[in-house]
């Protein structure tokens, strides 16, 4: 096992910014491809994240080259293509995880996971991604919750309006609620903030260090997704302590409370009437955001998601040493 001074090495693909970006924050290297394609997972580190000196950019061509000590899959495609395209045959049998990001879409219920290998730890992101995956071909599942840092901005609320966060919120159609985002600002003021979004009225894309303190003056946030992960831009807003309201699908009902840490229900019309509620009783909307950051601070602390990733990391590692010793000795 490495100690201290040798941190453990990981190779990844830079596929969802945020996540990288808060798992950078443990006690050990993060090797990533890049490439001037900059297709998907071939980035580098971008311009986006303020990503320290553990996040370390190679070329996607010298990657075979590489000595690391785990492999982590974020993908399909970085598991059935881009492993065979840029990792050598040795790399392919180091320790190896998939980190699991999204729910299955195909079917919510009776969808295979891609990993077969039961060598291989599946690490889902929540608890309901793991409930609705069908993993009976992994003996080695787990969950790792999001860990998210405090930001260091105070609540203010002034703005009497609510603010939407989704990347490509048009493009991502009805999963990600962008019906119900139209529908809703027919009747609650909303500004809407992410990738692509000034293509849709929005204001575009605030970087995810000005994030916090954008976000933090206005009176609510608002989730419209229908069916994914627990998103870690709500997890950020209740960090701000503003209050919540999202559908009552996926993690969210294990994390928000009525009239406690937000607002949550699959219906729309309710979750508008708390809209206008919170529009005009300021006071409420900090007393639930108040208590919605002491949720999210609680649950989602980052000290405790980077200790829990060191260890699965030293974990496969150490396994995998073990392992080579037997081999060894019965050689």
């Amino acid at each position: 096992m490495k100690t201290e001074k040798q941190p453990i090495s990981i190779f990844t693909w830079h596929i969802h910014g945020s996540y990288l970006y808060y798992l950078s924050q443990g006690d050990y290297q993060i090797y990533i491809p890049v490439s001037r394609q900059k297709q998907e997972g071939y980035y580098g580190r971008g311009n986006t994240f303020p990503f320290g000196d553990n996040v370390i950019e190679i070329p996607a061509e010298e990657v075979r080259n590489l000595e690391v000590d785990v492999i982590l899959f974020q993908s399909s495609k970085n598991w059935l293509v881009d492993q065979y395209e840029i990792l050598s045959a040795e790399q392919r049998q180091l320790p190896r995880i998939y980190l699991e990001h999204d729910p299955p879409q195909h079917s919510p219920t009776d969808t295979k996971h891609v990993i077969k290998d039961p060598e291989v730890v599946v690490v889902h992101v929540t608890h309901f991604n793991k409930l609705m995956w069908d993993n009976k071909n992994s003996k080695q599942v787990k969950v790792i919750e999001h860990g998210v840092i405090e930001p260091n901005v105070k609540y203010t609320g002034e703005l009497e309006k609510g603010i939407v966060v989704v990347n490509n919120l048009q493009r991502r159609g009805r999963r990600f609620g962008a019906d119900i985002f139209t529908e809703v600002s027919k009747h609650i003021p909303l500004d809407l903030i992410g990738m692509k979004s000034k293509e849709n009225g929005g204001l575009g894309e605030i970087t995810h260090t000005e994030l916090p303190e954008f976000i933090s003056h206005y009176r609510f946030f608002f989730n419209p997704i229908r069916y994914s992960s627990m998103g870690l831009a709500v997890i950020e807003a209740m960090m701000c302590g503003l209050p919540v309201l999202a559908l009552a699908t996926t993690e969210q009902v294990s994390v928000i409370k009525n009239y406690e840490t937000g607002f949550i229900d699959t219906d729309v019309d309710y979750l508008v009437a708390k809209m206008k509620l919170l529009l005009t009783n300021k006071s409420l909307a900090h007393n639930i955001g108040e208590e919605g950051k002491k949720c999210a601070i609680d649950r989602f602390d980052i000290n405790n998601f980077t200790e829990e990733w060191k260890n699965i990391f030293e974990s496969v590692v150490a396994k995998n040493e073990n392992h080579e010793k037997k081999n060894r000795i019965y050689q």
